[in-house]
């Protein structure tokens, strides 16, 4: 079996470069496929190969102190679903391109755990008795495959049209509990820190996004699948790939 990990992590990068040189370097040895994005915000993941691949690469990254807490989630396919290894330098890990947004410049934005949003979704309100309302920060193809029943969807393409495509829904979000939401969680942190920067101090992220709900509790409250970036295409909530091809044992025809 192929493991598969998304990992992403903010912290002050003084040289890009250099760093993603290293990682690179280090998934080569370790026989990785997939992208390492490296900015002066920090590094997001997305690396497949072998088990002691995974956990050789993790545990060397792991023990430098920039990345101690870092926290990576997994799934497994019988296919690598990455057809190379490459490693770049971004101005932003993600792109977003909001001063009011960028994780380094402010306190993390408040988060609830896959846990007690289960439990707020099952009660029909967050613990104060007020109505919570899932906010989709991810694009249309994504959200093709699946999202939070009754889930706040945006026609956006790109993250960087959030913004302008959230300002009609503010006014009936105000006595909400807004949780925003994304694939493994980068996405909601900067929305929900522009948020609330913003003026809308009722907003949450979904710690560890849709996949670190579905690690943590499954797919209660979740129709459909999560789309990834990769030959998977999509995840459900068992984290099994829409598409996995079991590869040919060594030697076969």
């Amino acid at each position: 079996m192929i493991a598969n990990t998304a990992a992403y992590h903010f912290t002050p990068i003084d040289d890009p470069q250099a760093l993603a040189d290293q990682l690179l370097e280090s998934a080569r040895a370790n026989d990785l496929r997939g992208t390492i994005l490296v900015a002066v915000e920090g590094v997001n993941l997305f690396l497949a190969g072998s088990e002691q691949g995974i956990d050789a690469f993790y545990a060397a990254l792991h023990a430098d102190a920039r990345f101690a807490s870092m926290r990576v989630k997994y799934s497994y396919s019988h296919m690598q679903p990455f057809a190379r290894l490459k490693a770049k330098v971004k101005p932003e890990i993600i792109s977003f391109r909001r001063d009011d947004g960028q994780p380094l410049d402010y306190p993390r934005a408040p988060a609830v755990d896959p846990e007690t949003l289960r439990r707020w979704l099952r009660q029909g309100h967050d613990d104060d008795g007020k109505p919570v309302v899932m906010l989709d920060t991810r694009n249309g193809q994504e959200i093709e495959h699946g999202t939070f029943a009754g889930a706040l969807t945006l026609p956006i393409e790109k993250f960087t049209d959030l913004p302008a495509a959230l300002a009609p829904h503010r006014e009936a979000l105000r006595d909400s509990t807004v949780v925003s939401f994304c694939t493994g969680g980068i996405r909601c942190e900067k929305a929900a820190l522009w948020m609330r920067n913003d003026g809308m101090d009722n907003v949450l992220q979904l710690d560890g996004g849709i996949l670190g709900y579905f690690e943590a509790v499954g797919g209660e409250g979740y129709e459909g699948r999560c789309f990834v970036f990769d030959e998977r295409v999509a995840l459900d909530p068992q984290l099994r790939p829409l598409v996995d091809i079991e590869q040919p044992a060594a030697g076969a025809a």
